[in-house]
């Protein structure tokens, strides 16, 4: 569970009392291992362009079970080393987990030789947050291997300057995501869901297709989008939370809504807008969500810009019946289940030595 900051700032969060501000135990380790895990949007909807050149999103985040995993360990010397196992993985200042450690040092007054052995089991451009997911494990690895604490509000600040996508790792479970998709808020967690993931082997370069979505926009004339923005995902989470149904007509309750909300997705009709411009450049994802749905799936969609895509079903049975049957036509896929936000910091920690 996260509780309200007593910061000024309202939309502020805390981390759950073992890794919030009491997490700092006195603890001998050096070497902190910990599990860094991947998200998937429910619904994306791309607002207007803003000027600091990002667009204004809504989208609500859900954390899976698939990760990486990654070794946070603190040596004598000065600087930050990042090792991967994928060659495609920078390992100088680009890298998300290098500008989240530097600023935290910074923050923390920290010395010594940081480095953050990264084992890559996540698709790299894949719009499951692993890059972003990947600098919040360094972060937090880094804070139990210091013995020191951010402040919850520096943390945010500090995920938020590095990337859109890292405050929602800070959260975990179903999380709204507005703004640029930097500004969180937990919502209450919907129940573990079954899914499988499919990751065609293909690269969706983000902004590019924020470039695409814009040239789209301006050719059709859509300048005012913003009012309409996201009235489907509005309609499911109001529904979703409180219950209220969508008209005024008498409707008979829908049998295994109050066991699976996440399945309202299909008749709520929200549905990620980056599918628009990506799914003409590669066809193959396209025919990765039909595929998904063929399989079974009751709600399937691209995660982010791509090129990950992703299915729901209606029970694990399901599901791992469908990545199978998907792996025997030529697809990569895997079965997982979303993560509460329980379970999500239950799994974190790995260990520490």
């Amino acid at each position: 569970m996260l509780f309200r900051s007593k910061s000024p700032d309202a939309g502020c969060w805390r981390l759950p009392t073992h890794l919030s501000i009491g997490m700092a135990y006195n603890l001998a380790a050096m070497t902190v291992v910990v599990r860094s895990f991947a998200k998937i949007n429910l619904g994306l909807c791309i607002g207007a362009g803003r000027p600091d050149g990002f667009h204004e999103l809504l989208t609500v985040y859900q954390t899976i079970g698939l990760h990486d995993v990654l070794r946070v360990s603190l040596e004598r010397g000065h600087g930050i080393e990042i090792r991967c196992n994928d060659p495609r993985v920078p390992n100088d200042e680009s890298n998300t987990c290098h500008r989240i450690v530097e600023k935290a040092m910074q923050a923390l007054r920290a010395k010594g030789r940081v480095v953050i052995d990264i084992e890559k089991r996540l698709p790299v451009q894949g719009g499951l947050g692993g890059a972003s997911a990947n600098a919040v494990a360094a972060l937090l690895g880094l804070e139990r291997v210091l013995k020191k604490s951010l402040l919850p509000v520096q943390r945010l600040r500090i995920a938020a300057e590095v990337g859109s996508d890292l405050p929602l790792f800070l959260v975990g479970g179903t999380v709204l995501g507005v703004g640029r998709g930097e500004q969180v808020y937990p919502l209450e967690d919907l129940p573990a869901t079954a899914c499988v993931v499919v990751t065609p082997e293909v690269g969706v370069s983000t902004p590019k297709a924020f470039a695409e979505w814009d040239r789209k926009l301006t050719m059709v004339g859509a300048s005012d989008r913003m009012i309409e923005l996201g009235p489907g995902l509005s309609a499911w989470l109001s529904e979703s939370y409180s219950g209220a149904p969508r008209s005024s007509k008498v409707v008979k309750p829908r049998r295994g809504r109050a066991e699976n909300p996440l399945l309202e997705l299909v008749r709520a009709g929200i549905k990620n807008d980056f599918e628009q411009v990506v799914f003409p450049e590669y066809p193959e994802l396209s025919e990765g969500k039909c595929a998904l749905e063929r399989a079974g799936a009751k709600y399937a969609s691209l995660s982010g810009s791509g090129s990950t895509l992703y299915g729901l079903f209606a029970s694990k049975e399901a599901a791992w019946a469908a990545a199978a049957k998907l792996r025997r036509q030529g697809w990569s896929a895997q079965a997982t289940v979303t993560l509460t936000r329980r379970e999500y910091w239950k799994k974190f920690l790995v260990s520490s030595f």
